[in-house]
């Protein structure tokens, strides 16, 4: 069936209900235009550029909990592989 040229069909479809300005289509991040750009390529100035955007945000109580959280976690692990906590008290 190679003999056959055929054209390919282009339809030109516009959405019904949407009346705005831009290309409706056009796939965003959910977080993008509240975040800072990342200059750097090397890992340490990712994770410093991430430090100062998270010691910047609003929201601070998030980051309390995420600290207590990873706390008691590593708790847990300790306690599961029988580490000797008592190192860690005064006698």
């Amino acid at each position: 069936m190679g003999f056959i040229k055929r054209k390919v069909k282009k339809f030109e479809y516009n959405p019904r209900y949407y009346k705005g300005d831009g290309n409706p289509y056009e796939i965003k991040q959910k977080f993008d235009e509240y975040r800072g750009p990342l200059g750097g390529k090397g890992i340490k100035s990712k994770f410093f550029n991430a430090l100062n955007e998270s010691k910047n945000s609003i929201d601070r109580g998030f980051n309390k909990t995420t600290i207590v959280v990873i706390v008691v976690l590593i708790l847990v692990f300790l306690l599961v592989i029988d580490f000797d906590l008592s190192i860690f008290l005064n006698n």
